[in-house]
């Protein structure tokens, strides 16, 4: 899957003029501030905090 993923796009297929909307990055940062993931023996609580 790295091996996937480290390989440069061909430049025809990336939008260079692709920016995400202030409002998206913002959901997503406070998205990542409220969820809480708690490991537990073999158990994994994921919760989120709003």
């Amino acid at each position: 899957m790295q091996q996937m993923y480290s390989r440069p796009s061909p430049s025809e297929q990336v939008n260079k003029n692709m920016v995400p909307k202030d409002q998206t990055i913002t959901f997503l940062l406070n998205y990542s501030k409220a969820l809480r993931v708690i490991n537990f023996k073999n158990i994994t609580f994921e919760t989120l905090l709003n």
